[in-house]
């Protein structure tokens, strides 16, 4: 049902001029990506689905990494950054995120994102786009105002995401040791 503008004292409706970034068909151009998919916070029912993609995607099953992360997520100390989308009811994107409120002597709080996967089958239709949207909407609502993330040197294609929306790298050196 299509629902009647309501008018201003000067016969104008009260949203004239305003994107309308609710509807599907209206305003595409300015629609945001998160508004195309259902995103919501990860629960520990969407755990076998996001195992069954991020297999997909590396080849290898990850069980321990993803139990131990869900229990990172849905702990009680933690805030509830890590996100789901979902096509018809079923889960085909999840981004794994974590606010940091600081570490070497530093507080700020920051926002990790640890894990990020789109089922092969929906890749190129704006999911991670709309997973990331929506994370930083929530992060901004927490007022944390950086995000950061660490990515395998070769991974192109998500360095190349990671770039078109806004990413840049950091003045951070990562160091490691063989032990």
């Amino acid at each position: 049902m299509i629902r009647k503008p309501e008018f201003g004292t000067n016969n104008r409706p009260l949203d004239a001029g305003m994107p309308d970034y609710g509807l599907g068909d209206g305003d595409d151009f300015e629609a945001l990506s998160r508004d195309r998919f259902p995103i919501r916070s990860a629960e520990q029912k969407d755990l076998e689905d996001i195992i069954r993609i991020d297999k997909k995607l590396n080849g290898r099953e990850r069980r321990d990494y993803f139990i131990a992360k869900m229990g990172e997520v849905l702990g009680e100390g933690g805030i509830r950054a890590s996100l789901v989308a979902e096509v018809d009811d079923r889960v085909v994107g999840f981004m794994m995120a974590r606010v940091d409120y600081g570490e070497y002597g530093c507080t700020e709080p920051t926002a990790v994102i640890d894990t990020l996967g789109v089922h092969p089958d929906f890749t190129h239709y704006g999911i991670a786009s709309a997973l990331l949207s929506q994370l930083l909407t929530n992060l901004g609502a927490l007022h944390v105002e950086h995000v950061r993330t660490n990515v395998s040197w070769n991974n192109t294609p998500l360095i190349s995401f990671l770039d078109h929306n806004g990413f840049k790298p950091a003045q951070r050196l990562i160091l490691s040791k063989a032990i």
